[in-house]
């Protein structure tokens, strides 16, 4: 398949080289191909194909290349020097020992983007020590404000660490750099580091404690389950709803519609009154079904929501209107995000099955249409 001849997103025409890691990397390289970019993913050589169910590595082609002889670090340069875009998720310096660090790239390329995504970053104490997104996210001050009063933080997935402190912020990085060369025809580095990405979404938690409306014990506080109002119960049938009416207006909605007529739920502003009420509100909603509860409550302002497995998800009626989850290849995944008025995101097509030649890779490119930058 032609990725450059299918695309109609944003980026359609950005050229991007991905060396292939795992997380974050090609998370972010999926995005910007779902956004029209042409990605190519450098894949080493005699390497396994890329599992047609992994869905991170959709929408691009592959090319395989030894990166420890010189002719496989050539055909690496050749990309480099056609593409506005590199990522690459090694541990620093490796890029450097291959002869593929940014001094070379830029060499070839000066109006290149190189983007790097690590856990650390590329310099500081830790710079060079293994880890994953737990560990990022536990220095950050992320991980210690998650999981139920009085027992360990709970790892939030790796949504904090590797994706949102992660590749999207790569992604924004890249393209606030590649939107500055397209004026000065200069490349830049960008160092997206995971620990320095999750630190910056704990912005408004660090504005509420230093507000005085945030204590460092978790289940404590307004967005962390603390809150009657902002949490999760159990059901009669064992499913669970999110329940999260944190504006007096909502709350009152969820009061009326749930038959919450005691005056004690109008104390719902002190947390010293909150465990009580939240013990309530638990045996409130034993007594009905999830389905049940949503007939109540979803949909209206009382902002509640059942709480869905993945196989659930995509059956969810306004996901489903919306379409926000695709079928690509007979397996079902999210479908790009966000939205695009006039030039609409798409999935360019599953993994790729095969590599192709870095000749018919330069040969479509030159072929093509002059890149933006």
């Amino acid at each position: 398949m032609s990725q450059a001849a299918e695309a109609r997103g944003p980026l359609r025409g950005l050229r991007v080289v991905e060396f292939k890691g795992i997380g974050p990397g090609p998370f972010a390289a999926m995005m910007l191909s779902d956004m029209g970019a042409d990605v190519v993913r450098v894949d080493r050589a005699g390497a396994r194909p890329d599992d047609p169910r992994d869905i991170t590595a959709r929408g691009r082609r592959t090319v395989a290349l030894d990166l420890k002889n010189a002719a496989g670090v050539a055909g690496a340069l050749d990309l480099i020097a056609a593409a506005d875009v590199l990522i690459e998720g090694f541990r620093p310096g490796v890029m450097e020992r291959l002869g593929l660090g940014p001094d070379a790239a830029l060499a070839r390329n000066p109006a290149l983007v190189y983007g790097r995504m690590t856990g650390w970053g590329q310099e500081g104490p830790l710079a060079h020590a293994a880890g994953h997104d737990i560990n990022y996210i536990a220095i950050t001050g992320a991980l210690a404000a998650i999981g139920p009063k009085g027992r360990k933080p709970v790892p939030p997935l790796n949504l904090v660490g590797d994706y949102g402190g992660g590749a999207l912020f790569l992604v924004a990085g890249v393209l606030a750099a590649v939107i500055e060369a397209r004026g000065s025809g200069r490349g830049q580095v960008v160092d997206a580091a995971m620990c320095d990405g999750a630190a910056s979404l704990m912005a408004m938690f660090l504005t509420l404690a230093a507000q005085g409306r945030w204590v460092e014990e978790r289940g404590s506080n307004l967005l962390d389950g603390g809150a009657p109002f902002y949490t999760t119960y159990e059901c009669a049938d064992g499913g669970h709803l999110a329940v999260g009416p944190i504006e007096p207006q909502f709350y009152a909605e969820l009061c009326t519609r749930a038959g919450l007529t005691d005056p004690a739920f109008a104390k719902r502003d002190d947390p010293a009154e909150w465990p009580a009420l939240t013990k309530r509100l638990q045996a409130l909603f034993r007594t009905r079904t999830r389905a049940e509860w949503c007939a109540i409550l979803e949909g209206t302002d009382a902002c509640v929501a059942p709480i869905l497995t993945m196989g659930e998800a995509p059956s969810h009626p306004h996901l489903a209107a919306r379409g926000t989850f695709t079928a690509v290849g007979g397996m079902v995944q999210p479908a790009p995000a966000p939205r695009f008025s006039r030039t609409p995101s798409a999935v360019q097509g599953p993994p790729a099955a095969a590599p192709t030649p870095v000749a018919d890779i330069l040969a479509g490119w030159r072929r093509a249409a002059p890149s933006a930058s």
